[in-house]
């Protein structure tokens, strides 16, 4: 079932998920027994990062450099075929702009609609670190030309015109940024290439991490007053080590509210820290459930332990 025909037909609340491949070389086994632990909370779907290559420069033994071309955590279609087919979960794989042609990305496409995803997000990526693209390809540079690409295929048109090309059907999601995307001007322009993405196909968009629910509910205002009108989902994040109060703002360029601050800086270790950050994710949720909220998303990666203490206490709730 596509996301948006589980967020127009749920009769209560429900949770996702979002989980990242293993890194290259790493074994599958850990991520299964993550996707197992969460199971009995049933999220019917599951968010599948994915990375672009990366031009990367490696030291040799002679002090040289030499420079490669690889991806870190590969596989993302490949679990998303697991998570479907050996847990009977919706998988949600993320489609880049960033690293990949236009042509890879159709070949992508069909390769996802062979083995039966009918789910995608759709985001720009990385642009930094993702490797060339040759002269001569054409590339989505922005994510809302990969939507129009995404949405051209749903009504049977690619890249080449083909006489018998069937339609695909993905349900497109895409990403939305409560405190505005870092590179954004501010928060009014931002708007409106959530507007455009919507204008271009998106069924649904999912927000980037807060931890301030009055942020997303301005947010989601100032949304609708500009013309959105497509589900905007509530993307949440469990703390659980001190050092996130750095990492996460420089990675997600987010901000924690001065509480929270202020009780993980008391915190005597990071087991405290764990503690406190179930607590908040858990006020933050039932505070959106309150406000209506259909579906919660939380962002996990490969960390259920925080996740599953959160729905012990959360699953009343839903």
């Amino acid at each position: 079932m596509q996301v948006i025909e589980h967020l127009e037909r749920a009769t209560r609340p429900f949770i996702s998920i979002e989980i990242i491949p293993p890194r290259r070389g790493s074994d599958i086994q850990g991520l299964y027994r993550a996707i197992e632990s969460v199971q009995p909370y049933s999220p019917p779907y599951i968010d599948v990062t994915s990375h672009a290559a990366e031009v990367m420069w490696e030291e040799m033994p002679d002090g040289s450099f030499k420079r490669r071309v690889k991806r870190k955590s590969p596989g993302t279609f490949g679990l998303c075929a697991a998570i479907k087919y050996k847990f009977g979960i919706e998988p949600v794989p993320h489609l880049l702009c960033a690293g990949f042609t236009r042509e890879e990305t159709e070949d992508a496409l069909i390769e996802l609609n062979y083995i039966g995803i009918e789910n995608i997000l759709c985001i720009r990526g990385d642009s930094h670190t993702a490797k060339p693209i040759p002269d001569g390809r054409s590339i989505n540079r922005y994510a809302v030309e990969l939507v129009e690409q995404v949405s051209a295929m749903n009504q049977g048109i690619f890249l080449d015109r083909l006489l018998d090309a069937k339609a695909t059907r993905f349900c497109i999601g895409v990403a939305a940024y409560p405190e505005k995307h870092f590179e954004a001007p501010n928060l009014s322009y931002d708007l409106e290439q959530l507007r455009r993405k919507e204008a271009a196909g998106a069924h649904y968009a999912v927000t980037q991490m807060f931890f301030d629910n009055a942020v997303y509910h301005t947010f989601l205002d100032k949304a609708r007053a500009a013309g959105v009108t497509l589900p905007i989902i509530p993307g949440l994040k469990i703390l659980t080590r001190k050092a996130q109060l750095t990492s996460v703002p420089k990675a997600f360029f987010v901000n924690f509210p001065d509480e929270l601050v202020e009780r993980v800086l008391a915190a005597p270790d990071d087991t405290a820290v764990e503690a406190i950050g179930v607590d908040w994710a858990y006020q933050q949720a039932v505070g959106l459930l309150e406000r209506g909220a259909l579906n919660l998303h939380f962002y996990i990666m490969q960390q259920t332990r925080p996740f599953v203490a959160l729905m012990e206490r959360l699953k009343t709730q839903l």
